[in-house]
């Protein structure tokens, strides 16, 4: 029987409840950086409430990211992505309120290069994970 969750949505749920911590960093990149990128679109189409929306959710993906900075495990890092955090969330503010899209473009470059150094993390770990583990006996 069809329990109205259709193949790609439970693609998507078992993607993020398989995912190490760093790759879920990864997913919510990606999420905001595709809002943004949509609501560039709209923006440039005079679709105000697409861009509201857009931009919304996006913010509400860099308020998880800020909320889940662990500053005693993170110290001066999570610092520094507190206040990259707070800068882009406000850019993206500024950005719906007075339709720049440059504001956007930033915001997406600034994204794209974090994203790309926590991608590179996530792989890391999990070639880590994944490597099989050789027993080397020295007593033949």
């Amino acid at each position: 029987m069809y329990n109205g969750v259709n193949g790609y949505e439970r693609y998507l749920e078992t993607a993020v409840e398989t995912a190490s911590p760093a790759r879920l960093i990864v997913m919510l990149y990606d999420g905001a950086i595709r809002f943004i990128n949509e609501a560039s679109q709209a923006m440039r189409q005079r679709d105000y409430e697409t861009q509201n929306t857009k931009l919304q959710r996006a913010q509400k993906i860099l308020a998880e990211l800020i909320s889940s900075l662990d500053f005693e495990k993170g110290g001066e890092i999570a610092e520094n992505l507190l206040r990259l955090y707070t800068y882009m969330y406000n850019q993206l503010v500024e950005a719906n309120i007075s339709d720049r899209s440059e504001l956007l473009e930033h915001v997406v470059c600034l994204l794209s290069e974090l994203r790309e150094a926590w991608d590179a993390i996530a792989t890391e770990a999990e070639a880590q994970v994944s490597m099989p583990t050789a027993k080397v006996s020295l007593h033949g």
